[in-house]
């Protein structure tokens, strides 16, 4: 069985890029200092930590997630075809 590289991307991208943005934004609606958040604009470029920096944090939440996702099902295809060899 093989799994939908880009499909599967979309699916990771999207959840990391929406906990990225909502995390920012409960955090902004607590009065949290963003100590930690903050510390994403040395990872995501334009992100920081306010209502717009929740909206950069999701796009780059997304295109990271995206990535990771194709990279896990083309490692996963990979390994199942190599342990499973038909015969």
């Amino acid at each position: 069985m093989t799994l939908r590289k880009r499909a599967f991307g979309l699916s990771i991208g999207v959840v990391m890029g929406l906990s990225v943005m909502l995390l920012t934004w409960i955090l902004l609606l607590r009065n949290s200092p963003g100590e930690i958040m903050s510390k994403l604009n040395s990872v995501f470029l334009g992100y920081s930590y306010s209502w717009g920096g929740g909206v950069i944090g999701f796009i780059w939440g997304l295109i990271f997630g995206f990535i990771l996702g194709v990279l896990i099902v083309w490692l996963y295809d990979f390994f199942c075809k190599m342990l499973y060899k038909e015969k």
